[in-house]
């Protein structure tokens, strides 16, 4: 009997998807690979003064313990700047215990002032910037976890003349538990680090990630500073896509950090990675609408409803099945290969949800502009520019 034509529609729909996410699947391997491979067998001599950037805002989650393992890099040679919004902010009275355990570190602590423009972190980047002791400055978020060499890698990359910018793929790490914050922790450890590598394979960084941006001071104010960029939501993207437009390379770091998930709930996570989303949409539109086809699960679901509508219950659950172990494999392979996650097991497991998820968070990217962001809506306009609403 001949199946309807908008059921073998859908199966053709479904299976398109699987071929083109299973493309993908085979680029992010070879790229995982290739990265691996040119891991530097030891870091270089560390030799360039640094200054730590640290914007703040609150007492976030974990601040303590995440804060502390910026104190403890074994290199000398580097001083830290704390900047949040006013002096008393609570973020800072936690920077200033943490520091009075290490006395033999350098440290600022600022305070900004009300911000002048939507994107608030960035002021406090250029305060602290103007105050900065140091040539190479790393600007790293709160909710990040550092080893004890992570100033050391990151620096010994400025070595070579030619280099402007330097960033780290990330972990995403729940430290509080919850099925939701572990769903999230797999998207940025994931879908994030495989999307940075085949970029980085196919053309070179042109962006930096905003758990980690480190840039050389003239390279920066080649750029006008931090300032100009005031108005994005998107700052790490652009700045590591300016420094590259002025012909510097911009280095992804074999260096792994702890991107720490700060939202618990359901709700809270939800929004976070709708904003992470619309963020992508208005950064890079182009890229950001070919993602859809690098999504696994959400085709074999569409594959295999078809074909079980089709009486093809066999090749529905092979559909399925396959869509969901290339996103375990993928995420087995990256974990192992370059994020060294631990526990393996769990994103393994974890991704193929966050998969199937994925694509309901880029289809909603396209229906509103608004974003949530520190307690505040913004609304997106062209190229990424924020605009306070509400």
């Amino acid at each position: 009997m001949t199946e309807p034509a908008g059921t073998l529609a859908v199966l053709g729909l479904g299976l398109f998807g699987l071929l083109t996410s299973t493309v993908y699947t085979g680029m992010v391997a070879v790229a995982a690979e290739k990265f691996s491979r040119n891991r530097p067998r030891e870091t270089e001599p560390f030799a360039i003064p640094v200054s730590l950037l640290k914007p703040l805002h609150g007492a976030e989650l974990n601040l303590e313990a995440q804060i502390e393992s910026f104190f403890q890099q074994d290199c000398s040679g580097y001083e830290i700047l704390f900047c949040a919004r006013k002096l008393e902010d609570a973020g800072l009275a936690v920077a200033r215990r943490v520091a009075a355990r290490y006395p033999e570190v350098p440290v600022q602590f600022l305070a900004s002032g009300e911000p002048a423009i939507p994107n608030a972190k960035l002021q406090s980047l250029q305060w602290m910037a103007e105050k900065a002791h140091h040539e190479v400055l790393i600007i790293s978020d709160s909710d990040v976890r550092v080893d004890r060499d992570y100033v050391r890698s990151v620096a010994a990359e400025f070595c070579d003349p030619q280099v402007g910018a330097v960033t780290c793929l990330y972990r995403g790490c729940a430290v509080m538990g919850g099925f939701w914050a572990r769903i999230e922790a797999a998207a940025m450890s994931i879908e994030m680090s495989a999307g940075v590598l085949v970029a980085n394979m196919l053309e070179g960084m042109k962006f930096t990630l905003g758990p980690t941006m480190a840039v050389r001071r003239s390279s920066l104010e080649k750029i006008g500073g931090f300032l100009p960029m005031g108005d994005y939501c998107a700052d790490d993207f652009l700045l590591g896509n300016r420094v590259a437009g002025l012909g510097e390379t911009v280095v992804l770091s074999h260096h792994v950090i702890d991107h720490v998930v700060l939202h618990e709930t359901f709700l809270a996570s939800m929004q976070h990675q709708a904003r992470w989303m619309k963020s992508t949409r208005f950064s890079r539109p182009k890229g950001h609408f070919g993602t859809a086809l690098t999504f696994s699960v959400p085709f074999g679901v569409v594959a295999a409803i078809a074909a079980v509508a089709a009486g093809w219950p066999v090749l529905a659950a092979s559909l399925l099945a396959w869509s969901i172990g290339s996103r375990m494999l993928m995420a087995a392979f990256l974990g192992w290969k370059v994020l060294q996650e631990r526990p393996l097991w769990r994103v393994v497991l974890l991704y193929p949800v966050r998969d199937l998820m994925a694509l309901g968070f880029w289809a909603a990217s396209y229906v509103s502009r608004r974003i949530l962001w520190r307690g505040e809506w913004y609304e997106l306009e062209r190229e990424g520019r924020m605009r306070r609403v509400g």
